[in-house]
């Protein structure tokens, strides 16, 4: 079983890192609270364009493709409908009172 890293341990691996790259001649900038690394010229690039000058692509319209499937959903055979389970029913007597039950297809 894999054994499980607590917080402590987390944090001590943490520090260990940052005081190996202090002694190894690292530097840590302070940054202001409230800082944020987005320049405000650009405050966000969109990650799906490859450049700036990209433009979106243009669409085709494709009315007969949507006609053919629009035409095969029509076409579609028509599901029939479930099959009731039998019912049980009650043989009634002259004077109404049950006599015994059956089982029936017919709704």
């Amino acid at each position: 079983m894999k054994p499980v890293r607590t917080k402590k341990d987390l944090q001590a691996d943490l520090q260990a890192q940052v005081e190996a790259f202090l002694s190894h001649g690292g530097n840590i900038r302070q940054v202001e609270r409230g800082q944020s690394g987005l320049s405000h010229e650009k405050p966000w690039i969109n990650p799906f364009k490859s450049g700036e000058t990209e433009k979106a692509a243009s669409r085709t319209p494709l009315p007969d493709v949507v006609a053919a499937i629009d035409a095969r959903k029509q076409s579609k055979k028509k599901p029939t409908p479930k099959r009731r389970k039998p019912e049980k029913i009650w043989i009634l007597d002259d004077f109404g009172e049950p006599v015994r039950w059956v089982w029936s297809d017919q709704s």
